[in-house]
């Protein structure tokens, strides 16, 4: 540890020659493996651009979470992680050039880490990593499905010798001093964040103990460690305290919200006021009047900016060399991660068909006039409506999602060299992911629709279903005033669903590796002979998704499956030329997977060829060609279809001549009408609350692989004259054909609105009612399927360099990446849009044309302790494909980001660290959430930018 600190790092360097260190099946000779290839020879260089991450980078960021980690690399774009609450699932995910977190492999000492669609990074003991290891381009050849736009591979230290223990404790502090958002707030009557609060706080402890045996024969390494975070509320930032929407021509911001308000809003599906949309007043009458948008809901201030998180994890890893020719490993690794999602309280929510007697006597007779006419008192009589009433005041609480994972890897195996220069591994993996899940403060529309239906038996309000005895606890529910539901209607109506998954994956794979050097086998120019692998794997894995009663009853559907697939594989490494004038080296690489799945009649192939070229030492030119495959993971196949919410906009809604707060429809009544919208209902129909639609996903078993073809081409650079100087420079090239995904639903709506195509015209099931795509009838759907292309390509940057002088050591990384375009194509034929530098519905998270991290270090000359600065740079997106040049959000500015780090040895074996990120404290941009796609959260996106503020960090770590 105290070297790690000590000496420069290898930051977030693109490593041109990542021989630095073994991972699996390493002999502890000259031979290694590198992440990307199963050959072990000496002087093994990658041909596949690698960015490395070293033990010390991860400590200078002061990163608990290995998932912030690589965020901050160039060449991935956030996915699932901490800032995500309203659709979390409680995981972290990485997605490596932005082709989808289902699209790269994590692996853990070069095995793979849990089924793909159960990937969590907060599984990884981050105190433990050694380094992580982020290579682009295919590699399915090597390691099977999945690995298409490239691997993440974790290695861990598994042969600590000793005691080695780390502690450290975070908070962040935000200046919240936009004048102009706080004069917003204010306005609109809402309560502003305050000026400078501390929140998120972040406590992690680690505990690591290893020891050798058998004359240095055998290992035993255990490892402990537990983490705590503390919450950050959305209230608690400027940015987000009301939910943005645009002002009338775009000049500006209003605090917009959603139409399931707190008072009450009501919408007459049947009798006299069809289709009127009427809300209860502020003053607590029972009086309806007509709605306007001065009535919406601020649902953001209870909403998670962070999770809150609490994180056991425990494990052990150990090796034994019986024989050179056989030495037995282990290892196990558990995790206990229990987090929550907040969100806004629940509500009888708009497109759920609620029925109210005309003789409720909780109605008054002004609310029951316009209910039902001449009917009002009439026993016989019902009325059909939307209701959008989020009770927030007596007891009512907000939603929250209690979701645990509880994940389980245990692997085994033996190896050895059995003959000079042929080694063997055979090995076995299984791993389960189990997450239970509670969803709490939700209410049942069916209890709720029960307790509408009220009558008066002897002066007592009383549920029908009381008095008929189908439901004998049922609460009468006073909807028809604001803050009219009883603290026993809340107890009625809140009822939490519980859901479990599991998903597991056995791997049993053999190998047999071989450099055939020594027996003479290689090229008469070359020092080296050939190398060669072949090997089989078979993996089998299943999921199992239980729901009850109650989740069942409000869509949650049961789903179960399983498949399996073995595989043949084989690489061969040719070195032809070394050490000869003009040809310090020249090899060449290939490799071939075949894989036969249950789910298929035909196999499927994948191969790659490399080729890696020094004319002299100081220069290396590489290579490389992949055909990979990405085969449908198990929840693609077999999920369960069901209808959930989805950020959207609906251009047929629009409600004319009622509310002149409302935006009439965007689109005509001709294009509507390809949707499924008829005369009568255009001009009437409800816009989705909150621009929250509805869409129907699912699994289907009809899928079939995705096939890639990914190129890299680069160059490496170390000039002798230029001593500690390292340059690479990479292009890469991705393009993934009949790509597995559901349609987005914002471009489902875009194509058939601007072309009227049949094909996305028809995946629109409107409310026969009312016309509306949100609600339990109302949705766009966007099942799973083989659809169009992905195509990325780009240049990666990367350069280290160290400066000794009189007055300390400086060092410097620095690691870019230039994007040339990110193309969807997302039905043959249909057309492509490129994302490079946009942002939106569209294209979702910002893709910038330009990132960098850069990071410059001071050590002192006794080596007693560092500063060091980074600097992490997004480059400027624009607004996709907008109409109006400008409007708000038209593009969003580039940003800046430094961080500040030092550490110190305070004595042997002990040293200190501390920091602070976004030390200048810079606001995130502020989006309208119409604009916000997937992983937008609190008017903004916050995998991209910095939510929290200024954050400090403080550590320890020991070793003895």
């Amino acid at each position: 540890m105290i070297a790690a600190f000590a000496v420069p790092t290898a930051a977030q360097t693109v490593t041109p020659d990542p021989a630095v260190g073994a991972q699996e099946g390493a002999t502890g000779d000259d031979n290694i493996t590198v992440t990307g290839s199963r050959l072990v020879q000496p002087g093994m260089q990658s041909n596949s651009p690698i960015t490395a991450i070293d033990a010390a980078e991860i400590r200078l960021q002061g990163a608990t979470n290995v998932e912030n980690v690589l965020n901050r690399l160039p060449q991935v774009t956030p996915d699932a992680n901490q800032n995500v609450s309203n659709g979390a699932d409680g995981t972290a995910k990485v997605n490596l050039r932005n082709l989808g977190n289902n699209r790269n492999l994590v692996l853990v000492n070069g095995q793979r880490l849990l089924p793909i669609q159960a990937t969590d990074l907060n599984f990884i003991p981050s105190f433990l990593v050694d380094r992580i290891d982020v290579v682009t381009g295919g590699a399915s050849a090597v390691y099977g499905s999945d690995a298409i736009s490239g691997v993440i591979n974790f290695v861990l230290r598994d042969d600590l010798d000793g005691i080695r223990g780390d502690v450290q404790y975070g908070f962040s502090n935000h200046r919240n001093d936009n004048a102009a958002r706080r004069s917003l707030i204010a306005s609109s009557g809402y309560q502003n964040a305050l000026p400078s609060p501390v929140d998120g706080q972040r406590f992690d402890a680690n505990l690591a103990i290893g020891s050798n045996f058998g004359d240095g024969k055998g290992n035993v390494t255990a490892y402990f460690g537990y983490r705590d975070v503390k919450p950050i509320l959305q209230a608690n930032r400027d940015v987000s305290a009301c939910a943005l929407d645009p002002a009338p021509g775009n000049a500006g911001y209003v605090c917009g919200g959603s139409s399931n308000n707190e008072f009450g809003l009501f919408q007459p599906l049947t009798g006299p006021s069809a289709g009127s949309r009427l809300n209860n007043t502020r003053d607590g009458a029972k009086t309806w009047v007509p709605y306007n948008s001065t009535f919406r809901y601020n649902y953001a201030p209870l909403n998670y900016f962070q999770r809150n998180d609490t994180r056991f994890t425990a494990g052990a890893f150990a090796h034994y060399e019986v024989v050179p020719a056989a030495e037995v490993y282990a290892g196990v690794m558990f995790m206990d991660d229990h987090t929550n999602s907040q969100v806004a309280p629940s509500a009888l929510f708009q497109g759920y068909t609620y029925t109210v007697n005309c003789n409720n006597p909780l109605l008054s007779a002004q609310q029951g006039n316009l209910l039902c006419g001449a009917n009002y008192g009439n026993a016989a009589v019902s009325q059909d409506l939307y209701i959008g009433y989020r009770p927030v005041a007596g007891g009512a609480r907000p939603r929250r999602d209690d979701l645990r994972h509880r994940d389980y890897r245990v692997n085994g195996g033996v190896r050895g060299e059995i003959a000079e220069g042929i080694r063997y591994d055979l090995n076995g993996l299984f791993s389960s992911s189990v997450l239970t899940e509670n969803y709490q403060n939700d209410i049942d529309p069916a209890k709720a629709n029960r307790g509408l239906q009220v009558l008066n038996v002897n002066g007592v309000p009383t549920c029908k279903s009381v008095v008929d005895g189908s439901d004998p606890g049922c609460v009468p529910l006073n909807v028809f005033q604001y803050n009219g539901i009883s603290d026993a209607g809340f107890n009625y109506i809140y009822a939490p669903t519980f859901t479990r998954g599991v998903d597991t994956e056995t791997v049993l794979n053999g190998a047999v590796t071989a450099d055939l050097t020594s027996y003479g086998i290689k090229s008469p120019w070359a020092e080296n002979g050939i190398g060669i692998v072949l090997g089989v794997e078979h993996r089998r894995e299943t999921l199992k998704f239980t729901a009850d009663a109650l989740a069942q009853q409000k869509g949650t559907k049961e789903s179960q499956g399983k498949f399996n697939v073995t595989e043949f594989f084989s690489e061969v490494r040719v070195p032809i030329l070394s050490d000869m004038p003009f040809a310090q080296e020249l090899s060449l690489t290939g490799g071939y997977r075949y894989s036969k799945y249950s789910t298929r009649d035909k196999g499927i192939s994948t191969y790659k060829g490399e080729i890696s070229y020094a004319p002299v030492a100081d220069l290396r030119l590489r290579a490389s060609y992949n055909r990979a495959i990405r085969a449908p993971n198990i929840t693609e196949l077999f999920a369960s279809q069901s209808v959930n919410n989805i950020a959207a906009q609906d251009p047929c809604a629009g409600i004319v001549d009622n509310d002149p707060n409302t935006v009439s429809p965007t689109a005509t009544a001709a294009q509507c009408a390809l949707t499924g919208v008829t005369a009568a209902q255009y001009g009437r129909i409800i816009d989705c609350p909150s621009e929250v639609c509805s869409a129907q996903f699912g699994g289907n078993p009809a899928l079939k692989p995705e096939e890639a073809d990914t190129y890299t081409a680069g160059v490496v650079l170390e000039p002798h004259f230029i001593p500690r100087l390292s340059l690479s420079v990479d292009y890469f090239n991705i393009k993934v054909k009949d790509y597995i995904n559901s349609i987005p639903v914002s471009l489902t709506i875009e194509q058939c609105i601007a072309t009227g195509d049949p094909f996305f015209c028809s995946l629109f099931k409107r409310d026969t009612r009312t016309g509306t795509i949100f609600g339990d009838q109302g949705y766009v759907i966007s099942t799973t399927q083989n659809t169009g292309s992905l195509k990325t390509s780009g240049i990666d940057v990367g350069a280290s360099y160290g400066l000794p002088t009189a007055i300390g050591r400086f060092d410097t990384q620095f690691t870019g990446t230039w994007l040339n375009d990110l193309v969807t194509e997302s039905l043959p034929g249909q057309g492509s849009y490129d994302c490079k530098g946009l942002f939106g519905p569209t294209c979702g998270q910002p893709s910038p044309e330009w990132r960098h991290q850069a990071r410059l270090t001071w050590t002192d000359p006794s080596k007693f302790g560092s500063i060091s600065l980074n600097w992490r740079y997004v480059g400027a997106t624009k607004l996709a494909f907008n109409t109006n040049a400008s409007a708000l959000n038209a593009k969003l500015p580039a940003y800046s980001y430094f961080d500040l780090a030092l550490t110190a040895t305070v004595r042997e074996g002990v040293t200190l660290r501390a920091g602070v990120t976004n030390l200048l404290d810079k606001d995130p941009p502020a989006i309208a959430q119409g604009l916000l796609a997937l992983f937008g959260n609190g008017n903004t996106y916050p995998g991209v930018y910095d939510v929290a503020g200024r954050s400090f960090f403080f550590g320890l770590s020991s070793q003895f």
